[in-house]
């Protein structure tokens, strides 16, 4: 059987991408282009990947993939999923989709218009504790969803100053875009995606901007972030986004839900990447916890899952659309902050 041909455009964050690519039976990896040529060739011989280079466009004139990976500082996003899109292949995106949303609408426009996938890497919601949390909401556990809350925040979690996270013009913001966008869309997806009415919301650099400056570096995005957004059905959203905050535990991650007639709550309770899921129900007058014990139904990354949907031809669970609104509820977020006001959604 003819093995589906993945590429990956680069060496950071794509090293997960690679590997998440070689877990399905049906995937090759073919090739890899990153603009350094010495880790490049360092990676190759590691992993023995079959061809690399350091000009993308070059590998997907010579290779001919047929899925790529964008993993890029955020200010390529656009001009390399185009790219890919026009050689007829096949896009998964790492987050956030662009710099902003009327970026993602030509690459969701142009995905279509070629016949052609497009997908965000919203890789929280593929882990075990996403599937169950998804199951309870959809078979109607907790009843209508009215109020969820969302957080990524960390004690002192700021990239290296100077470097691209922290410069607006390759990224686009700070942890708002890096790490919240995760969050957001993790509590978008579990409440179904409702259409947003209304966004307010503020950023900050109290801590971050005064080390850049001691340190002489640029640094000029913000180090958190915090926004209401309200949507059409009534049902509201906070989310909280942080690379620098007095917090205790260093690292904080939670999404929590409400309904009628139970809620939920995923957390990191020692600060890093474990999460534990809990649920909390009430039924005929009593109140009753629940919690999802090991082992978990088997889940697999959103690298194997977008390529199975390739190869079998059936849907993906993260769409182009969904990426669009994501950008749409930063960018509102953003312009929130600057004018002080609330930001209407069209």
């Amino acid at each position: 059987m003819k093995k589906l041909r993945c590429a990956v455009i680069g060496l950071g964050m794509g090293r997960g991408h690679v590997r998440g690519y070689r877990e399905h039976p049906q995937c090759e990896v073919v090739a890899v282009a990153d603009i350094d040529k010495k880790k490049l060739e360092e990676y190759q011989k590691a992993e023995q990947i079959p061809e690399v280079f350091t000009d993308p466009v070059k590998m997907l004139k010579k290779v001919k993939p047929d899925l790529v990976s964008i993993v890029v500082p955020n200010k390529f996003h656009l001009p390399l999923t185009l790219a890919a899109l026009e050689h007829g292949c096949h896009v998964l995106c790492e987050k956030p989709m662009a710099l902003n949303a009327a970026e993602a609408q030509i690459m969701e426009v142009t995905a279509e218009k070629a016949g052609l996938r497009l997908a965000v890497n919203f890789s929280s919601r593929f882990s075990p504790q996403a599937f169950a949390m998804k199951k309870l909401v959809d078979e109607g556990t907790l009843g209508e969803v009215y109020f969820a809350r969302s957080i990524w925040q960390r004690r002192r979690g700021m990239p290296g100053f100077g470097g691209w996270f922290g410069t607006k013009a390759l990224s686009g913001g700070g942890p708002l875009i890096d790490l919240g966008v995760h969050r957001l869309d993790l509590a978008l997806w579990l409440m179904n995606y409702p259409e947003p009415q209304w966004v307010i919301g503020s950023t900050y650099n109290k801590i971050a901007a005064p080390i850049a400056a001691r340190e002489k570096k640029n640094f000029d995005v913000e180090d958190f972030a915090c926004a209401m957004i309200k949507f059409k059905n009534g049902a509201t959203l906070e989310l909280e986004a942080s690379w620098a905050g007095n917090i205790k535990p260093n690292e904080m991650m939670s999404t929590r839900l409400l309904g009628t007639q139970g809620g939920l709550y995923q957390f990191n309770p020692d600060g890093n990447y474990e999460f534990q899921l809990e649920a909390y129900v009430e039924r005929g007058g009593c109140q009753y916890d629940m919690k999802l014990h090991p082992p978990v139904p088997e889940s697999h990354s959103s690298y194997y899952s977008f390529a199975d949907a390739i190869i079998n031809n059936k849907p993906f669970s993260v769409s182009a659309r969904e990426g669009v609104v994501v950008m749409q509820l930063l960018d509102a977020i953003y312009e929130s902050s600057a004018t002080g006001r609330p930001v209407e959604l069209p």
